[in-house]
This record gives C-alpha cells, structure tokens and sequence, in this order.
C-alpha cells in the first residue's frame, strides 16, 4: 500500500521536535531556576535562546532515549546538543512566521485533541500530564507550537512547488507493487482494560478475573442482539476507538498484536469472539466484513501520490532553505559550547 507516502518526508525530517523536548519559547531572566547565572547561547532577529533551555532539551531527550533503552554516548553529547539548538533556532523562526490565522486554526485543533483525550480516559490523561513534569497549560502550549511550527514548515517549503500529472501517473505505473493491499478484516471490538488506569501497572489476579467475568458477559449480551456500538461506548477502554464504534481496519502485517490479529481473522462475518486477551486486557471482537485483496486505483491514490512527490522537492531544497532563514534572522552563536554543529547542513554560524 501507499501509507510511506502519507505526507511530506520534509516533515519527518524537521518537524520541530517539540514535543520530544519541551522547553520555554524565551526565558524570561537571566537566571535558571537553580540561581545560576543562564548564559544566552544564541541570538536572533527577536528572539534569544538560553543555555537552560537547551539543556532541558538534552534532559528531555536523554530520558525519550533511556525510555527506549538507548543511552546517549558520552562521544555523541556535543552533537546532540548543537541538533537540539539549531532546532530550538528554527522554531524560534517557524513562530514568527505563523500567521494569525494559522495559529487560530492550531489552537482550535490542539483544545479538540485534548478534549477527546480527557473524555476517552481522565484518569490516564491526567497521569499522562503529570509524567511529562508539565501543567496541563504547559502541555498545551508545547503542543500548539509543535503543531505551529510543522503547519508553517510545511507551507513554507512546499509553497509554488507543483508536479505534473504525467509525472504523478509516471510514479503510480513504475512501483506497482506499493498499491498492492492485501486482504483485511474490518472489525469492532470492546477492551476491558487489565491496566491500572494511572500507573499502566497490570491489575493484580483477582481484579484480572473480574475484568475477564465482565468481557463474558458483554460477550453474552452481544450475542444476544444487544447494540454491540452501545456497548463500546459504555465499557471500552479503548480511547482510539471507543468513539468510533471500537472499529478497526488492517491486515495481516502486524498492526495489531497478535493475539487479536490471528482471532479476528479467525472469525466469521458477524461472529463474536470470546474474551482474547493481550497485554492490555480482555477485548470482545465482531467481525463486521473481510476485504479481499486489492489494487488501489490511480484516482484514489494520486491525490496521496502527488503530496509525496511535492515532498521529495520540498527535501531537496531544504538544507539550504533553513540555511537562509538563519542567515535572514541573522542568527549568531554566542556560546560556541552550547552552538550548533557548524558541520551540519544549514547550521548557523558565527559569520
């Protein structure tokens, strides 16, 4: 299928990393929380970017890195630390280019975001917030400006770029294999969690057996004609489908675990499955339909097609387009310790 080319690859490569390493647009003293002195690093056209800013960047992603089991090489820290800058300096600029109307647009899609998570499950939302060591408003804000800054990026480096159409059907023609989709099942289901909702700890055994004894009797109750949609609703744990009717559409390719994978499959069109469990509960699944497997037709995937394309060009010219909105913003190093690569492409420099 065609899901590599869902957006851009300019994205993936320069897309603000905010969230990954939250920090302050501007510190607002020249003194860190601790009493030190908090050096400025580097300057720009109105804006300046401190030296705790950019270690708790390195904090922020040391711990995303520990998360995954990776540890950062005491040979790579300077490096790390000089990428995390000149991303710090590219957002700085990123949100001077925001226009009001882009930045009402991400507000309003960052409050929706937040309120479907806060509705799907508070507690875990709550728990959630308070492990990133963030207010909710500091959440928000981080999550406004990562979503700004990706928003005017991508305008930025797409706009006037156009692709013909002969080139669009040229690609679709010569990598037929990528539109190939396999079959797939579309199914329902209802999670009854076995997570402790704050901690994401495992329950212990006895209250395991009561979730299991609940997932039987929805299983019950669906088989006897109840409103399987109703009763997602009211007893899914799953926030990403539980207002979606517990829907889901994929294929045989691990998208989903494995015991879930191999029971759907395994169902017949309208049958309900007893309780599978998986590492995060009992789910009761319904098979709605199986999808045979499939040729996606050029008019339904050029649209897909096309912003790929645009985004291959976007890449190309963007080394040396971040390289000129430093050079615009007049960007300097201050504290070479604490400065960007100069080896890397589009680095500012001192000059």
């Amino acid at each position: 299928m065609i899901q590599k080319f869902i957006r851009p690859a300019v994205v993936a490569m320069f897309a603000c990393a905010l969230a990954q390493f939250p920090f302050a647009a501007s510190a607002a003293s020249s003194e860190s929380s601790t009493g030190f002195a908090d050096p400025v690093v580097a300057t720009g056209k109105g804006f300046e970017i401190k030296r705790s800013q950019v270690d708790t960047a390195y904090l922020n992603y040391s711990a995303s890195e520990a998360a995954k089991g990776t540890t950062i090489p005491d040979s790579d820290r300077d490096m790390v630390r000089s990428r995390l800058l000149d991303h710090l300096i590219i957002n700085q600029i990123l949100l001077q280019k925001a226009t009001a109307d882009e930045k009402s647009k991400t507000q309003k899609q960052v409050d929706e975001a937040i309120g479907q998570a806060r509705s799907n499950s508070p507690a875990a939302f709550d728990a959630q917030i308070k492990a990133t060591g963030m207010t909710l408003d500091q959440m928000r804000d981080t999550a406004v400006q990562e979503q700004l800054c990706r928003r005017v990026l991508i305008r930025e480096t797409t706009n006037g770029i156009t692709v013909p159409d002969s080139e669009v059907k040229k690609f679709y023609d010569d990598n037929p294999t990528d539109f190939q989709v396999p079959e797939r099942v579309h199914v329902a289901h209802i999670l009854i969690s076995t997570l402790d909702p704050v901690t994401q700890n495992p329950l212990p055994l006895d209250q395991k057996m009561e979730k299991q004894k609940l997932a039987r009797s929805l299983k019950d109750r669906a088989e006897k004609g109840e409103d399987f949609a109703k009763l997602v609703k009211q007893y899914s744990d799953d926030p990403g489908s539980k207002d979606k009717g517990g829907e889901y559409t994929f294929a045989r390719d691990h998208e989903m675990v494995p015991e879930f994978e191999a029971a759907a499959f395994s169902l017949k069109v309208n049958q309900i499955s007893d309780p599978v469990e998986t590492k995060y509960g009992f789910h009761v699944i319904k098979l709605i339909e199986k999808l045979p497997p499939k040729t996606e037709q050029f008019a339904e995937v050029s649209p897909r097609i096309r912003e790929y394309l645009v985004g291959q060009q976007a890449d190309k010219a963007l080394p040396s387009y971040l390289a000129k909105l430093k050079t615009d913003a007049n960007v300097k190093i201050v504290d070479q310790t604490s400065g960007a690569d100069a080896s890397l492409p589009g680095a500012p420099t001192t000059k």
